[in-house]
């Protein structure tokens, strides 16, 4: 079976985060990125050229499957719950994101064009609000997890994938967690998604 490892447990939470969790973090993450490397080389010999946050999202959900289930084991015992560590990188490093985007945002030089530029922007979140809400949340069940998965998908739609986490991290914060839309979200934006989009870039500017 896949495991994406993209929620913590409610254990993790049951219990005090401590430096063995950063540490445990930090391990996996560098092993991600040595693997992302790996992944690097081989595309570079096919001749398959990807954006690098793809391979690093590609490496990230094979990792974790390439750990022997004695090695999960141990790092879950001795970190004790290695999630909380990963989920504070990782909401530090989305937050950190997110301000840098926003500090960059330059809506002075835009001047006149605001106008123009604000007609389809309403367009689109009218047509976003619509689909996610005539078309999205009812095929996805009409249930909490819809809900979540419905809050990404208006993050993606106007945003991006970080968007849609920071969407959705705001609702499960507050009305509980959802796992199953914690792994569809990020595996259809973060991974296929991308994977798409780089691969139709490159055959359709010839590279």
């Amino acid at each position: 079976m896949l495991d994406v490892r993209l929620t913590t447990t409610s254990a993790d939470f049951c219990t005090p985060i401590g430096h063995y969790n950063i540490l445990c973090a930090w391990m996996r993450m560098n092993m991600t990125l040595m693997l992302h490397h790996c992944f690097n080389l081989l595309l570079l010999n096919s001749g398959i050229t990807l954006p690098s946050f793809v391979r690093c999202l590609m490496a990230g959900i094979v990792l974790p499957n390439l750990l022997g289930a004695d090695i999960r084991c141990l790092l879950i015992t001795r970190c004790n719950g290695p999630g909380r560590g990963m989920a504070l990188i990782s909401n530090i490093g989305l937050g950190l994101f997110l301000v840098m985007a926003l500090m960059g945002l330059q809506l002075s030089t835009l001047g006149g064009v605001l106008v123009f530029l604000g007609t389809p922007l309403t367009l689109q979140i009218t047509l976003t609000i619509l689909y996610t809400g005539l078309l999205g949340f009812p095929c996805m069940g009409r249930n909490y997890e819809a809900s979540v998965i419905a809050a990404g998908f208006g993050g993606i739609a106007l945003g991006s994938t970080a968007t849609a986490i920071v969407n959705m991290t705001a609702v499960t914060q507050r009305y509980g967690a959802a796992h199953q839309a914690f792994i569809i979200v990020p595996l259809v934006c973060g991974f296929f998604i991308d994977i798409v989009n780089a691969l139709i870039i490159s055959l359709m500017s010839g590279i």
